[in-house]
This record gives C-alpha cells, structure tokens and sequence, in this order.
C-alpha cells in the first residue's frame, strides 16, 4: 500500500461507521469506474484518437477554441 493510502486509511479508522462506508463506496465507484473506462477503451482504442482528431479539426477550423485546464 502506498504511504498516502495508508495515511487516508488510517484517517478513515478516526471516523463514524456510516462515514467509512461513504468513503469505501466512493473509492470502489472510483475503481469500477476506471476499470469501466479502460475495457471500453480496450474495446474501441481507434475510438479516443478519432474524437481527439475530430476536435483538433474543429478548433483549426475556428469552430471551436482550445480550452487549457487553467481556463476552466
């Protein structure tokens, strides 16, 4: 285990049952959610590159703009 999981769960055991139970669901939808995400990828790897191309295209074109994160 990492030292800053280990540090989360040792915080994690300082608090209430139901408030454990809130985190340990949040960090298995966490992990469901990223192994969801990495077999559609595996599924579909031309998928991801056609969108990133697509969206490279429409920012050339002007019909849209690049956004960096520090935008948002």
């Amino acid at each position: 285990m990492s030292q800053m999981l280990d540090h989360a769960v040792a915080e994690a055991r300082k608090l209430s049952d139901p408030e454990q139970d809130a985190i340990a669901a949040l960090i298995l939808e966490e992990i469901e959610d990223d192994r969801q995400w990495e077999e559609a990828m595996a599924r579909t790897p031309d998928k991801l590159a056609a969108l990133a191309t697509r969206a490279e295209d429409q920012v050339r074109a002007r019909r849209c703009r690049a956004v960096g994160f520090a935008e948002l």
